[in-house]
């Protein structure tokens, strides 16, 4: 039976917390979506100290940004660009437009079609999320989005300049010095300067994701990625330093970023905590990671590996990184995450960094669902019908019953007209 050895923030105080983030998103939704750039302005100039002439780069000053980036920085920006290109076209080619004669001349199909427009939220900061650019701009490309724009906040007054030259490489359309919820409502609604997007996609912050969770319906979106999540699986064969390490290594995302450990170890466990320490006092983000383990960091000791699957479906966490003897019996019978890092080889920095899956995965449960970021999100796979006149003659009998059945008159007549047209059957 699984036993709770340290525990985070109960579901009442996280509520809580989150109560008054939506409201304070509402509000601010609101007010962009009745004064528009007016508002867009204000709030950049309240949160980001920011409030250029134009918001949108010119190409004249991307040029510019990417001539004071180091060339070592552009390189290594164009590598993990050629991975996440790479798996990301293999992806696209997986996914095909299908057609199919189920019956005698009646013809069934679908098509895959890229939505027309996608607003990329790339985070700033504490951190400057370089790898967003390559993840949300360069897949929306690859899938054969038209316009892919891009908005980014300032960082310290100053634009984040390898960001920008990230989001110009992986082919942005227009890039935007703009962040947190007046980004997002700018790209959703529209402004006398913005045009608006037909889905919005991209990690942030918990405002950033309550926006996104409140314009969805108005437009589309990825997923709703909440604060960044970690579980680490391991058996005795692991060691507490890199269980540690990589437990921080997320926890320093943010306050409220939660990192567990599953184990069938009780001595690893009891090992990690006191690892966990060790390395705080070194950490240069210790400030950060240190609240997100004490309130929101927890170890389950579990009898068996059987017992270790049911825990962490049961959570369904964003990165599940796996640290036992036989990673790829958890890639056989787990069924709820985000993304799996299977052996102590990888790792979750591997993923958002460089490897060439996507970093932008499920939080909250949410991959109890669904997956992460990928070229299939900006796709609409939509299906097409067509029949000859003998065909929508036979069909057209069947469908007159069915509708008949649930007393849809005007679905009946349809059907009856075809039969009448096309057949040669008495109705």
């Amino acid at each position: 039976m699984a036993k709770f050895l340290k525990t985070g923030k109960s579901k009442e105080e996280i509520a809580t917390l989150e109560a008054k983030v939506y409201e304070t998103v509402k509000s601010l939704l609101g007010d962009i979506e009745e004064n528009g750039d007016h508002a867009v302005r204000n709030y950049s100039e309240q949160f980001d100290k920011w409030s250029p002439e134009n918001f949108r780069l010119s190409p004249e000053q991307i040029e510019e940004v990417i001539k004071t980036v180091p060339e070592e920085t552009i390189q290594d920006i164009k590598f993990a660009q050629e991975q996440i290109h790479g798996f990301a076209k293999t992806q696209r080619e997986a996914i095909r437009d299908i057609e199919v004669e189920t019956l005698p001349g009646v013809i069934l199909g679908h098509k895959n079609i890229p939505v027309e427009s996608v607003g990329c939220y790339v985070p700033g900061g504490r951190y400057p999320m370089v790898a967003s650019a390559h993840m949300s701009i360069l897949t929306a490309k690859v899938a054969g989005v038209k316009r892919v724009i891009g908005c980014t906040p300032p960082i310290n007054g100053e634009i984040p300049a390898a960001t920008v030259a990230a989001m110009a490489l992986a082919g942005a359309d227009e890039i935007y010095i703009l962040g947190g919820v007046q980004a997002m409502a700018a790209m959703a609604l529209g402004t006398e300067t913005i045009d608006a997007v037909d889905m919005l996609v991209g990690p942030g912050n918990a405002y950033v994701a309550e926006a996104k969770r409140q314009l969805f319906g108005r437009v589309g979106i990825d997923l709703l990625a909440g604060p960044t999540e970690v579980l680490i699986i391991a058996d005795e064969t692991a060691d507490a330093e890199m269980v540690a390490t990589d437990i921080l290594g997320q926890a320093e995302h943010g306050p409220t970023s939660p990192g567990v450990l599953i184990t069938t170890s009780e001595s690893l466990a009891h090992e990690t905590i006191k690892e966990i320490e060790r390395q705080l006092e070194t950490l240069a983000t210790a400030e950060v990671a240190r609240t997100a383990w004490e309130e929101n960091g927890s170890i389950i000791l579990v009898d068996s590996l059987e017992e270790a699957v049911i825990e962490a479906d049961k959570l369904a966490y964003e990165h599940v990184e796996v640290l036992a003897e036989n990673p790829r019996y958890f890639l056989e019978k787990l069924t709820n995450y985000g993304a799996l890092f299977l052996g102590p080889e990888t790792n979750v920095a591997y993923g958002d960094k460089v490897i060439g899956t996507n970093h932008t995965l499920p939080t909250k449960g949410a991959a109890r669902y669904t997956g992460g970021l990928w070229v299939g999100k900006f796709l609409k796979t939509c299906t097409y019908q067509e029949c000859t006149p003998e065909a929508s003659a036979v069909i057209g009998e069947y469908a007159e019953r069915l509708c008949n059945l649930e007393n849809f008159a005007g679905h009946r007549e349809q059907a009856l007209l075809r039969v009448r047209r096309y057949g040669k059957v008495n109705v």
